[in-house]
């Protein structure tokens, strides 16, 4: 039978995941490429034969997508797999009109068909926006499941931007392992928190073997956490689903692709920083989740934050720097940073478009929303360079870093600054504890379930 030929329109995750799991070893198919789209500089490489298998003697070539129409007629494409996340349904259209107008068929892969099954107890942190919290609310789900002396292995969604035979699979358990692996900022976002606490992570392009090495980890493992990313649904299959909503964004949670399938399958909604969103905005996402998600458990929890020298906002010009993912695909214009400000009587937020220079000048004529906040893009050197010479030119007192890791420890900043902090706390609905222990009992986890053992 001859083999369909297949695109994967991707930004280096998803894509790779899908094709791995369905794609690789399958007969029926041929991927001719990949495209890629919302990561800078991730196009012009090659999935490597090392990964691709040995239906692809010479690899896999990875185009930007705005050769997508191209593509499908020279390489006489039949279908196109669309694979990457946190878009609304009239951009995934949209592709999907060119996909069609070009002559071929569209297709969303499922769970089903991409889901891996552990044979560990799998708890999945999941999202239907970028920003919404995750990363606060993996981190009180590991630290409510190691005070019943479990041992946790958290598995990041992939971010791989550089050597991807190197970055097959990762395992981070220091922050000197994090330099070794010459991750950028945003990888050191997602991985930071976590090796802080003593977590171990894993990351990386082939989840198969990153969920074999997770299981057999040294360390132990009874436990491991699927800790999502953008709003892409979980790689591996569930035990409990745990969705993270957010009211500064309301309506999105049924709006975006594809967050509302993890808010549709999930057993735990929660409704986060309920503290700075307004009423009828929470309102509006509560009503949300009943209607698609009619069975979960509703949370609402506060995003509470924390300064580390709170004294010197107070009546100062800042300068705020927050996650750049959240505020570009994100599509935020605050974060931790600008609600701390605000809160501590900072008496002016400047505004970073005057300072700009090199590739984030270019980040914020494509992203227009972004209002008086500087996003800390650092998928490369270059842009952890301009970065630096952005956050140094700028008129103001005192920088305020509202992201997730210390940004002085990356580049050098030649002002005073102040970190944030954000952690999760709930406030009505059940207990993310009292679920938890639900949980341990059910998988048979805790110490006062599992069978003594009987020596003759």
């Amino acid at each position: 039978m001859e083999r369909k030929n297949i695109i994967i329109i991707g930004a280096a995750g998803r894509d790779f995941h899908n094709f791995n799991t369905y794609y690789r070893n399958n007969e029926s198919y041929n991927v001719v490429a990949f495209t890629a789209a919302q990561i800078p500089d991730i196009d012009g490489r090659k999935y490597p034969s090392e990964l691709a298998g040995e239906l692809y003697p010479e690899g896999i070539p990875i185009y930007s997508q705005d050769q997508l129409p191209e593509l499908i007629k020279e390489l006489q494409v039949d279908e196109c797999v669309f694979a990457y996340s946190d878009i609304s349904y009239e951009d995934v259209m949209g592709i999907g009109a060119i996909v069609n107008a070009a002559g071929a068929s569209f297709t969303l892969l499922g769970p089903k068909n991409t889901m891996l099954k552990s044979n560990k107890p799998v708890i999945s942190v999941c999202a239907v926006r970028t920003g919404t919290g995750k990363s606060q609310t993996s981190r009180k789900i590991i630290e409510t499941l190691l005070e019943h002396d479990l041992k946790v292995i958290a598995v990041r969604h992939p971010m791989p931007y550089g050597d991807l035979n190197a970055q097959r699979v990762q395992r981070f358990a220091t922050v000197e392992d994090l330099k070794k692996n010459h991750c950028t900022i945003e990888e050191m976002e997602e991985y930071e928190p976590h090796v802080e606490r003593g977590n171990i992570v894993y990351a990386g392009v082939d989840y198969a073997d990153i969920l074999a090495a997770a299981e057999n980890d040294p360390d132990g493992c009874d436990v491991i956490l699927w800790d999502g990313g953008n709003n892409d649904f979980s790689f591996f299959e569930p035990d409990l689903a745990v969705t993270v909503l957010d009211p500064h964004r309301p309506g999105h949670e049924l709006k975006y692709y594809p967050g509302e399938v993890c808010l549709r399958t999930t057993d735990v909604a929660i409704i986060n920083k309920v503290d700075s969103a307004p009423e009828e905005a929470v309102q509006i996402v509560e009503n949300n989740i009943k209607f698609a998600s009619p069975n979960s458990k509703i949370i609402k929890a506060e995003s509470k934050i924390t300064v580390d020298n709170p004294e010197s906002i107070i009546g100062k010009r800042v300068l705020v720097v927050e996650d750049g993912p959240t505020l570009t695909h994100g599509e935020m214009k605050l974060g931790a940073g600008i609600v701390a400000a605000e809160r501590m009587g900072a008496k002016e937020i400047i505004d970073p478009r005057t300072f700009a220079v090199g590739t984030l000048k270019e980040t914020f004529d494509k992203y227009g929303h972004i209002g008086n906040v500087l996003p800390a893009m650092g998928y490369g050197e270059q842009q952890l360079k301009d970065l630096e010479e952005t956050i140094n030119k700028a008129d103001c007192d005192v920088v305020i870093i509202g992201t997730p890791i210390d940004l002085s420890r990356v580049i050098s900043i030649n002002k005073p600054y102040t970190r944030v902090h954000y952690d999760l706390d709930e406030i009505a609905g059940p207990n993310l504890s009292d679920i938890l222990k639900e949980f341990i009992q059910e998988h048979k986890l805790d110490s006062c379930d599992k069978q003594p053992v009987t020596i003759n």
